[in-house]
Parts: structure tokens; sequence; C-alpha cells
């Protein structure tokens, strides 16, 4: 494996934990939000899944975002009877989205994020002390 397809390959990684990193940003900032008026359903957290892709000009498995899927769990409910979402029975439906489980999710793409920009660096350390060699 050369130079490039390491950059290109450690690349493809930053840019698919960036896009869930923009997803898991998306769940929390609606965490609390609820519908505009009873009977409708609040918003429903959205989850991320990756595909591998083959590059064919590098000859290497590549990681891009794949699917963006909404999470079928139930919404929560709190009674709330002054609330303008509630239903006839003073219950607001709020999103699915557990902010905790997000904020797991969000390190843990943070984490791979870094990982993969120390892949970056270190292939660039390595580019300048070959040039460094070869002038000497």
């Amino acid at each position: 494996m050369d130079f490039n397809q390491s950059l290109k390959i450690a690349a493809s990684g930053l840019k698919a934990q960036s896009g869930r990193m923009r997803v898991i940003a998306e769940n929390l900032a609606n965490a609390e939000s609820t519908a505009r008026a009873p009977g409708q359903d609040p918003y429903r957290r959205k989850v991320v899944t990756f595909a591998s892709k083959f590059d064919r000009e590098l000859q290497a498995q590549t990681v891009q975002v794949g699917k963006v899927e909404r999470d079928k769990t139930d919404f929560k409910s709190r009674y709330e009877p002054g609330h303008p979402a509630a239903d006839a029975s003073g219950y607001v439906k709020y999103p699915n989205v557990d902010t905790l489980v997000e904020t797991a999710d969000m390190r843990e793409a943070q984490r791979s994020y870094e990982a993969n920009l120390n892949v970056v660096t270190a292939t660039r350390r390595m580019i300048l002390k070959t040039l460094e060699i070869l002038r000497a």
C-alpha cells in the first residue's frame, strides 16, 4: 500500500465518521422537541449505517455512510395536560432519542475520527521523512 492509498482510505473514514456525528448532533438537538399538534408524531431518531465500497483507483475497500434510517422504537410519553401537543388523555409524545446513548455514540464516532486523523498525520510524517532522506 502506498502513501496515497493510505491517505484516501483514512479520508473515507474521516468523512464517514463526520457524517455520523452530524446525524447524532441532529438527534441530540431534537431530543426534547414535540409534535406541533395533538395526534402528530414528534422527531424520530435517525441511525447511520456504513457501507463498504471498493475503490477501483485505489484497489482497496473504503467506507462511506450508507442509509440513514429511522429508529422504529416507541416514542416516549409524558403527562403534560396543558401542553399544546397533548392528546385527549393529557399525554405528550416525545422523540425516541436517549441522550445517554447519543452521547456514547458521539464519543465513539469522535474516537474513530481521531484514529483516522492519526493515520493521516502518521502518513504525512512518513512522506516528509522520505523526502528528507531523498534530499540527503
